[in-house]
């Protein structure tokens, strides 16, 4: 008999997630140190997720990139990351939010400038057809004849 999960737990309990797939170098080495805790997945939500992130002094959330179908929205926890969109650069601050609607075109990031760790909620809406784009760098995400998630270069060609 499988043993039952509890209600609630504290949420750096949750095991570091596993990513199913690291960006193609040179670019995974831009967000090395980055740490999540699959949250939604702990529970086996499956109609959104929610990771706990951290993100090292220097280090970054992601590659700047947009959403064709899924929103997102983070919430700043801890420390004091700098968010950057297709406005510029915007200090964050503990209980500070930002959300990114889905084929908005608004690419984000957050980025670590400070000397102290940054934590915070990632929430989006898990949708399976979801592509990204990546706008600073020769890469994006899209979906393969199989109906996996792929890194792609900007003419489709896979990584």
């Amino acid at each position: 008999m499988d043993e039952a999960k509890p209600v609630a737990i504290e949420a750096a309990a949750v095991p570091e997630a596993r990513a199913a797939m690291h960006y193609p170098e040179p670019f995974y080495s831009r967000v090395r140190g980055r740490v999540r805790r699959a949250l939604g997945d702990f529970f086996g939500l499956t109609h959104f997720g929610v990771n706990l992130t951290r993100i090292p002094p220097g280090g970054a959330s992601a590659l700047r990139h947009t959403h064709s179908r899924e929103d997102e929205l983070i919430y700043i926890l801890e420390g004091e990351p700098t968010l950057v969109t297709n406005a510029g650069e915007t200090p964050l601050r503990p209980g500070m939010c930002a959300g990114f609607k889905a084929g908005s075109g608004e690419a984000h990031h957050l980025v670590n400038k400070s000397d102290r760790d940054v934590v915070f909620l990632e929430i989006g809406d898990r949708s399976l057809a979801d592509t990204v784009v990546y706008p600073d760098v020769d890469l994006g995400r899209a979906i393969s004849a199989e109906g996996r998630r792929i890194f792609v270069h900007r003419d489709g060609r896979p990584y």
